[in-house]
């Protein structure tokens, strides 16, 4: 069973906008700094959830996406699902950060703080990509049920189209 969702980067320019999840004990991501983002609805295209969890979590209208990366989470969830996430930046959106995110504390991070926050240990790999403004990438992440990354695998689009 596959769970499509979105993996979202707000960025100032100087910091990305990450979120403690610390809000709830049955979470997944119970005491990481992780982006916004989040699961598809019925009917909703990539660009649609990811506006829409934007809003929803943070407040903010993102008004451009800019596409970076896909990954695959084989297994991520106890139910076994596969979870397929598109992962964008935006740097143009417009509002106020809200103060109070059912999902947790949303905080501005400085770029070279970003990677001191604990998170998943893959995550620390597609963040530095992130920061590095690497290519376009399809990357897999495997954890145990321990929550150990086991297998890991990247490749970079480093042009547009396969000749």
């Amino acid at each position: 069973m596959q769970q499509l969702s979105t993996i979202c980067y707000l960025d100032n320019g100087k910091q990305l906008l990450l979120l403690h999840r610390n809000k709830r004990k049955d979470d997944i991501h119970e005491g990481k700094w992780v982006s916004v983002g989040g699961k598809f609805e019925p009917g909703e295209s990539p660009k649609e959830c990811a506006i829409r969890e934007i809003y929803e979590e943070t407040g903010l209208k993102a008004k451009s996406l800019i596409p970076l990366g896909f990954i695959t989470f084989p297994d991520f969830t106890k139910d076994q699902r596969d979870w397929y996430s598109f992962v964008y930046r935006v740097t143009d959106f417009e509002g106020e950060v809200l103060k109070d995110c059912d999902e947790g504390t949303l905080e501005w991070v400085d770029y070279d703080k970003v990677l001191d926050k604990p998170t998943w240990e893959g995550d620390y790999l597609f963040l530095q990509w992130i920061l590095d403004d690497r290519p376009f990438f399809w990357a897999s992440f495997s954890y145990d049920e321990k929550g150990t990354l086991i297998d890991q695998k990247v490749e970079f689009m480093e042009n547009r189209g396969e000749k």
